[in-house]
Protein backbone atom coordinates (compact mmCIF):
# COMPACT_ATOMS: atom_id res chain seq x y z
CA UNK A 1 0.00 0.00 0.00
CA UNK A 2 3.02 1.94 0.85
CA UNK A 3 4.44 1.49 -2.72
CA UNK A 4 0.95 2.72 -4.18
CA UNK A 5 1.17 6.11 -2.82
CA UNK A 6 4.68 6.59 -3.29
CA UNK A 7 4.19 5.94 -7.11
CA UNK A 8 1.04 7.93 -6.86
CA UNK A 9 3.02 10.88 -5.29
CA UNK A 10 6.21 10.67 -7.81
CA UNK A 11 3.35 10.17 -10.80
CA UNK A 12 1.22 13.50 -9.39
CA UNK A 13 4.50 15.17 -9.06
CA UNK A 14 6.00 14.52 -12.91
CA UNK A 15 2.42 15.18 -13.84
CA UNK A 16 3.03 19.29 -12.40
CA UNK A 17 6.17 18.97 -14.44
CA UNK A 18 5.03 18.38 -17.71
CA UNK A 19 2.05 21.18 -17.09
CA UNK A 20 4.67 23.77 -16.06
CA UNK A 21 6.86 22.39 -19.88
CA UNK A 22 3.44 22.59 -21.71
CA UNK A 23 2.44 26.20 -20.27
CA UNK A 24 6.54 27.26 -21.30
CA UNK A 25 5.87 25.82 -24.67
CA UNK A 26 2.50 27.39 -25.25
CA UNK A 27 3.62 30.62 -24.36
CA UNK A 28 5.38 31.67 -27.37
CA UNK A 29 2.55 30.47 -29.66
CA UNK A 30 0.36 32.41 -27.70
CA UNK A 31 2.23 35.67 -27.98
CA UNK A 32 2.64 34.96 -31.97
CA UNK A 33 -0.68 34.47 -32.48
CA UNK A 34 -1.32 38.29 -30.83
CA UNK A 35 1.17 39.87 -33.13
CA UNK A 36 -0.80 38.28 -36.25
CA UNK A 37 -3.88 39.72 -34.71
CA UNK A 38 -2.45 42.89 -34.39
CA UNK A 39 -1.26 43.02 -37.74
CA UNK A 40 -4.61 41.87 -38.33
CA UNK A 41 -5.82 45.15 -36.75
CA UNK A 42 -3.73 47.06 -38.43
CA UNK A 43 -4.92 46.52 -41.60
CA UNK A 44 -8.22 46.37 -40.94
CA UNK A 45 -8.51 49.69 -38.95
CA UNK A 46 -6.08 51.45 -41.74
CA UNK A 47 -7.00 49.84 -45.47
CA UNK A 48 -10.55 48.97 -44.26
CA UNK A 49 -11.12 51.46 -42.06
CA UNK A 50 -13.42 49.42 -40.07
CA UNK A 51 -15.07 50.37 -36.61
CA UNK A 52 -13.20 47.99 -33.53
CA UNK A 53 -16.04 45.98 -32.96
CA UNK A 54 -16.12 44.76 -36.72
CA UNK A 55 -12.46 44.84 -36.47
CA UNK A 56 -11.97 42.54 -33.70
CA UNK A 57 -14.90 40.16 -34.97
CA UNK A 58 -13.29 39.96 -38.33
CA UNK A 59 -10.47 39.14 -36.12
CA UNK A 60 -11.84 36.70 -33.92
CA UNK A 61 -12.70 34.90 -37.41
CA UNK A 62 -9.06 34.96 -39.02
CA UNK A 63 -6.95 33.67 -35.84
CA UNK A 64 -7.12 30.42 -33.84
CA UNK A 65 -7.83 29.96 -29.74
CA UNK A 66 -7.46 31.88 -27.39
CA UNK A 67 -6.80 35.02 -29.46
CA UNK A 68 -10.10 34.47 -30.92
CA UNK A 69 -12.14 33.71 -28.12
CA UNK A 70 -10.76 37.42 -26.70
CA UNK A 71 -11.08 38.94 -29.21
CA UNK A 72 -14.66 37.61 -29.99
CA UNK A 73 -15.98 38.61 -26.57
CA UNK A 74 -13.96 42.36 -26.45
CA UNK A 75 -16.41 42.65 -29.88
CA UNK A 76 -19.21 41.02 -28.11
CA UNK A 77 -19.05 43.45 -25.30
CA UNK A 78 -18.76 46.39 -26.76
CA UNK A 79 -22.18 45.83 -27.72
CA UNK A 80 -23.71 44.74 -24.64
CA UNK A 81 -22.37 46.80 -22.18
CA UNK A 82 -22.78 50.67 -21.81
CA UNK A 83 -19.41 51.23 -20.11
CA UNK A 84 -15.99 53.14 -21.58
CA UNK A 85 -13.81 51.04 -23.96
CA UNK A 86 -10.82 50.95 -21.62
CA UNK A 87 -12.99 48.88 -18.86
CA UNK A 88 -14.31 46.41 -21.48
CA UNK A 89 -10.62 46.07 -22.98
CA UNK A 90 -9.26 45.40 -18.90
CA UNK A 91 -11.71 42.92 -18.47
CA UNK A 92 -11.33 40.81 -21.43
CA UNK A 93 -7.74 40.70 -20.94
CA UNK A 94 -8.03 40.21 -17.32
CA UNK A 95 -10.46 36.63 -18.65
CA UNK A 96 -7.58 36.09 -21.45
CA UNK A 97 -4.41 35.86 -19.43
CA UNK A 98 -5.89 33.36 -16.91
CA UNK A 99 -7.29 31.26 -20.25
CA UNK A 100 -4.05 32.02 -22.26
CA UNK A 101 -0.25 30.42 -20.97
CA UNK A 102 0.76 34.98 -21.30
CA UNK A 103 2.69 36.58 -18.51
CA UNK A 104 2.09 38.99 -16.53
CA UNK A 105 4.26 41.27 -18.84
CA UNK A 106 2.36 40.69 -21.48
CA UNK A 107 -0.86 41.59 -19.75
CA UNK A 108 0.40 44.88 -18.89
CA UNK A 109 1.26 45.36 -22.69
CA UNK A 110 -1.96 44.47 -23.53
CA UNK A 111 -3.48 46.79 -20.93
CA UNK A 112 -1.33 49.52 -21.95
CA UNK A 113 -2.03 49.20 -26.06
CA UNK A 114 -5.96 48.94 -24.62
CA UNK A 115 -5.80 52.49 -23.57
CA UNK A 116 -4.79 53.97 -26.76
CA UNK A 117 -6.87 52.23 -29.19
CA UNK A 118 -9.48 54.24 -30.77
CA UNK A 119 -8.66 57.70 -29.53
CA UNK A 120 -5.86 58.66 -32.32
CA UNK A 121 -6.15 59.34 -35.76
CA UNK A 122 -4.89 56.76 -38.50
CA UNK A 123 -1.56 57.20 -38.51
CA UNK A 124 -1.37 57.68 -34.40
CA UNK A 125 -2.77 54.40 -34.06
CA UNK A 126 -0.38 52.38 -36.50
CA UNK A 127 2.15 53.54 -34.06
CA UNK A 128 0.68 52.63 -31.38
CA UNK A 129 -0.27 48.96 -33.06
CA UNK A 130 3.69 49.13 -34.09
CA UNK A 131 5.16 49.49 -31.01
CA UNK A 132 2.80 47.09 -29.21
CA UNK A 133 3.90 44.67 -31.38
CA UNK A 134 7.72 45.32 -31.12
CA UNK A 135 6.90 44.59 -27.13
CA UNK A 136 5.28 41.72 -28.04
CA UNK A 137 8.14 40.54 -30.56
CA UNK A 138 10.40 41.53 -27.77
CA UNK A 139 8.34 39.05 -24.97
CA UNK A 140 8.75 36.47 -27.97
CA UNK A 141 12.35 36.01 -27.85
CA UNK A 142 11.84 36.03 -23.59
CA UNK A 143 9.34 33.39 -24.10
CA UNK A 144 11.35 31.04 -26.84
CA UNK A 145 14.87 31.55 -24.37
CA UNK A 146 12.63 30.39 -20.98
CA UNK A 147 11.06 27.54 -23.48
CA UNK A 148 14.93 26.39 -24.72
CA UNK A 149 16.11 26.71 -20.88
CA UNK A 150 13.32 25.62 -18.72
CA UNK A 151 11.47 23.11 -20.37
CA UNK A 152 13.08 20.25 -20.11
CA UNK A 153 14.30 21.04 -16.42
CA UNK A 154 10.48 21.30 -15.62
CA UNK A 155 9.22 17.64 -16.87
CA UNK A 156 12.77 16.65 -15.02
CA UNK A 157 12.37 18.39 -11.69
CA UNK A 158 8.63 17.27 -11.28
CA UNK A 159 9.57 13.46 -11.72
CA UNK A 160 12.92 14.22 -9.54
CA UNK A 161 10.91 16.13 -6.85
CA UNK A 162 8.83 13.94 -6.28
CA UNK A 163 11.32 10.53 -6.50
CA UNK A 164 13.30 12.75 -3.43
CA UNK A 165 10.43 13.60 -1.47
CA UNK A 166 8.96 9.65 -1.87
CA UNK A 167 12.96 8.85 -0.57
CA UNK A 168 12.89 11.07 2.30
CA UNK A 169 9.41 9.90 3.90
CA UNK A 170 10.37 6.24 3.16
Amino acid sequence: MKWIGALLFIGVTTWFGFEWSNKLSKRPKHIRQLINALQVLEAEILYSQLPLHDAFTSIARQIPKPCASFFQSVADKMVDKYSYFETVWEECVLGFIDESSLSSNEKEILLQFGRTLGQHDFGQQQKHIQLTIKHLERELQDARDDQDKYGKMAKSLGFLTGLFIVLLLI
